[in-house]
């Protein structure tokens, strides 16, 4: 595995310092893609991570997979990343699916209409 980049911003909790929660956009070059991972609890603090991402991602030109099988949480925040990461590959005509197991991304999306905009891994783009 060849890592583009590692966006990582750890998470302290001040109730209990001994327990650390990680969340993270990260992007990672896999079998002749590019997978855009989120881990943890993605929300607005991650802001920069997914802006950095959403660029590496895009230039390296490769089909994308957004791997949500760490994913623990997406609010509106991080929907809106998958959405436009989905409408800027798409203008670029890079194939982007979903790989989300645990349905934590793909719920959401179903939720707001969104379901079929993005394919899961696997299966041919609408």
């Amino acid at each position: 595995m060849t890592e583009l980049s590692s966006v990582v911003e750890p998470m302290t909790s001040t109730v209990e310092q001994t327990m650390t929660v990680e969340h993270a956009i990260r992007v990672e070059h896999r079998e002749d893609k590019a997978v855009v991972c989120l881990v943890g609890e993605i929300d607005a603090s991650l802001r920069e991570s997914a802006s950095a991402s959403m660029g590496l991602a895009l230039m390296s030109g490769l089909p994308l997979l957004v791997d949500a099988t760490e994913a623990t949480f997406v609010d509106s925040s991080g929907v809106a990343f998958v959405l436009q990461l989905h409408l800027a590959a798409s203008e670029a005509q890079i194939p982007l699916t979903l790989r989300d197991p645990h349905r934590v991304l793909r719920d959401v999306l179903d939720m707001v209409g969104l379901g079929t905009a993005i394919p899961d891994e696997g299966e041919a783009p609408a």
